[in-house]
Order: C-alpha cells, then structure tokens, then sequence
C-alpha cells in the first residue's frame, strides 16, 4: 500500500525541457522506460465503481496494480495492491480485493496502454527525503493518442510542507499547475466520448468523519473540477468549459463560507479573495457567451464575438499568470498541510462531526433563504441578488453533504429538494438577465445598438417575481433531507 504524500505536476514542453536541465535536480538517478496494460470488463464496471487493474512492465519484470479511487475505498484499511506477475494476464486470487467485489467470473481484456520514459531523482528538502519521477509518454488505444508530460513528487519520509517547499522550487525554475488526472483517466478519456466540459462530480464523505477530512474533501472535489475545466478552456476556449470553471469557483467559494467556524485565520480569507478575482475575470467571459447566445442580428453578433475574443482573451491571461498559478499552489498547499486539520495540530476537540456539522449548516443555510426571500416583491435588484446567492449557497451544501443522508428517505427527500431549488435558480436567474444584459451591453458599447433589445430579457418582472416566490416557498415546504 502506498500513503505517502505527493504532488501531481503537468508540465509543458518548455517546464519540461527546463525542469530536466535545470540545476535544481541535475543528473537522474535512474532513467527507465515503462509500459503499462490496463484492463476492465467490456462493461467497464471496475472503473465505474471506482477500481483499475494495470500491469506495469520495466525491464522484464512485471508488476501487476489494484487501486480503489472510489467510494469503496473507505471499505478497505489500504487503497493500493502491487503483485508480482509472470506475464501480461490478470491474476486474480484471494489477495485482491476485485474477488470479493466483483466474483470469480470477472473476465478482464486490455483496453489501452500507456508507454512512458521515467526519469527519477532522489532529493532532500530540510531534512525530508522526496522522490521525484519526470514521466514524458503517452497513452495510446488503437489509433488515438493522448501524450503527457508530468511529475509526480513524493515524500517518502518527513514533512509535508518541505514537499510543498520544494515544489515551489521546481515552480520557479518551471512553472506548472497541480495535475488531477490519473494515466488511468487519460487511458479511458480515449475510449469514451471526448468531454468539453466537466460538471462536479459526487463527493463521497463518510459519517465517521470530522467537518475538517469533510471540508477537504470537499475542497479538493472543487479545485479538481476546476482544474479539468481549466485544461479544456487554454486548449479549445469552450463556453461550457468556461462555465464549469466559474461553478467550479463559486462552489470552492461556497465550501469557504459554509466552513467558515473551523477554518479560522487570515489564509482562508486570503485565498476566498484570490479566488473571488479569478471569477470575476472569467465572469466577464461568460456575461458575452450569455447575451451570444440570444443575439441574432448580424452586425450586433459580429460586435459580440469581438468583445469575446477580448475578454476571452482576459480569461486566458489570468489563467497563465504567475498570480493564477501560485493562488492554486498556495490553496493546495494549504488544504494539504493547513492547521485546520487534527493530523495538523488543529485541536480535534473543537472539531465537530461532518453529519452534525453538516445538519447545523443546513438548518441555517435555509433560515437565511427564508429571511432574505420572504418577500421577494419588495426588495430592490441588488437585494433579489443576494437571495439568488443565497439560493446557490443552500444548493452547494445539499450536494456537498448529500452522501452523508443517503438512507433511503433521505435520498428521496434529496432529490425533491433539488428539483424544488432548480426551479427557484432558473426563476432568481431570470429576474438577473432583467438586469444583468443592459449592463453587459453598456461595459462594451453597445448600448445604443439598433438591434439591442434582441438580446435583453423583456419577461414580465411582476410574473418573474411572483414565480420566484412561489418556487421559493417550495423549497422552504419540501421536507428537509438532514433531519
């Protein structure tokens, strides 16, 4: 089993080239080259449950990898199992746990493989010893390829935050972004639908934990859907991509807020704002992508593909940035190592449950909505506004903690809630375009275009509002799934 702790580097064509000659890590200690085969059913059900099987080759030894990424691994005291294998084929025996799991007539074929030269160093950092592994390679099924080029850096005995030290070392010779995806996920990526975008993913939190593990989990669920969203967004400038990012952003944003009373300190507070910056700057993308997708005069679509290419432009500036860059150093570091957490000398005493913590967030979360909505018809646009981000707030909490209410009645009070506040956010983001698409339109000159009103809402305020409300009033009515 492997628990070190370590950090994922992708690396482009310049990081690399600078990374391996720089003096910062000279001469490899060992240059290897690897082939991995990967297998699953022709169903696919290890990696949609959470599993993979490899068989790792180097040199002409053969070492055959279980690993549990999903939400089985809290079934199992370790996540990771190497066997030494004779050939190319699967074995599968009492020592694996894909026996228990899926039976003994689990039939297994190779689905693609990844081919990669590693290059290793061993390195001290104040005393900690850290591997580092510089893989440059690709993963190939059939005809399609997806290269990488990629560090991983590894503590094998000490601190983490001489990891975290080093890195930053790495990052100034080098710059790169913290990597979220596994070769394994670069593999099946080959043989399923190509995505453009990457809504969030489920987060899986167990009873037994404490809010701190959960408000990680958490974090780090967002920090990986953005990271996806981002990769998608340099290489092909994808409205969806963009708008997964920025959900992804408000949702990390959201987890701050929500965890606010035992993340205490001015790092959390530091980092919400950063992360407030990158928003706004993406934010500004999507308000053109919006009003495009409703602009049918030629001349005044024309004009908002100009102004998108300039913002978009923005977008990608602030995502290459040094100041993009080290805010997501910094937020990783910080959810890895921050005093936050017990195993980090946070005081596990003053450390709620996750479920507890979870039904005291809810509770409040749907008293402020109630407070702040209960009159939609009288308050101004910028205090509907304030409801609508309530609203969202209510929403991320219900998902981030839905795992922790998964008994059969709660799940079904679950998805009535979210049908009830889907409703209530199509109804508050109406009532937004009302106001948002003038002062889109004015921020790029375009006010005074004949063909304007094209593109701004004309819905029926009164109506919206009153609909709202009454979506509103549905979700306070549906029956809370925390209690």
């Amino acid at each position: 089993m492997s628990s070190e702790t370590e950090i994922k580097l992708d690396l482009s064509h310049e990081a690399f080239d600078a990374l391996i000659g720089s003096d910062l890590l000279g001469e490899p200690a060992e240059v290897v080259q690897q082939s991995s085969v990967y297998f699953d059913a022709a169903d696919r059900r290890l990696w949609n449950n959470g599993y993979t099987l490899r068989i790792r080759k180097v040199e002409t030894a053969r070492t055959q990898t279980v690993k549990v990424t999903g939400p089985s691994r809290a079934l199992f005291a370790r996540s990771e199992w190497e066997t030494p294998v004779e050939n190319d084929e699967p074995v599968l025996d009492h020592t694996s746990p894909l026996l228990a799991e899926f039976g003994g007539e689990l039939k297994l074929v190779p689905l693609f493989d990844a081919v990669c030269e590693r290059r290793v160093w061993k390195v001290e950092e104040n005393g900690s010893r850290i591997e580092v592994a510089v893989d440059a390679g690709q993963a190939v099924s059939g005809d399609r390829l997806s290269p990488f080029l990629e560090a991983e850096i590894e503590l094998k005995d000490g601190s983490s935050n001489d990891l975290f030290v080093f890195a930053r070392k790495i990052d100034a010779v080098a710059g790169f972004r913290i990597g979220v995806r596994s070769k394994a996920e670069r593999g099946f990526g080959l043989i399923e639908a190509q995505k453009t975008a990457y809504k969030s993913e489920p987060v899986d939190l167990d009873r037994n934990m404490d809010a701190a593990v959960a408000f990680r989990a958490i974090s780090l669920s967002c920090f990986r859907q953005f990271r996806l969203n981002e990769e998608v967004l340099l290489h092909r400038r994808n409205p969806e991509a963009l708008h997964q990012a920025r959900v992804a952003l408000r949702r990390l944003r959201s987890a701050f807020s929500l965890f606010k009373p035992i993340i205490p300190g001015n790092e959390p507070l530091r980092l919400k704002d950063e992360l407030r910056w990158l928003a706004v700057v993406l934010g500004e993308a999507r308000n053109v992508d919006v009003l495009l997708t409703k602009a049918t005069d030629p001349d005044l679509v024309f004009k908002l593909k100009s102004a998108r290419e300039s913002v978009y432009r923005d977008a990608i500036d602030a995502l290459n940035c040094s100041r993009s860059r080290t805010l997501m150093l910094d937020l990783f570091d910080w959810l890895e190592c921050g005093d936050y957490l017990p195993s980090n000398g946070a005081a596990s005493v003053a450390i709620p449950s996750a479920r507890g913590f979870a039904e005291r967030v809810l509770d409040k979360q749907r008293k402020r909505l109630k407070r702040d909505g209960g009159s939609l018809a009288t308050l101004d646009d910028d205090h509907r506004h304030e409801v609508r981000k309530d609203a969202k707030r209510f929403r991320y909490a219900a998902e981030f903690f839905a795992s922790l209410f998964d008994d059969a009645r709660g799940v079904r009070r679950h998805k009535k809630f979210l049908a009830a506040m889907e409703a209530l956010q199509d109804d508050l983001g109406a009532l937004n375009d009302l106001v948002t698409g003038p002062e889109v339109l004015d921020k790029h000159g375009l006010s005074g275009h004949p063909a304007k009103d094209s593109v701004i809402s004309h819905a029926d305020k009164e109506a919206l509002i009153e609909r709202a409300q009454a979506s509103l009033d549905d979700v306070l009515d549906s029956e809370r799934f925390w209690r």
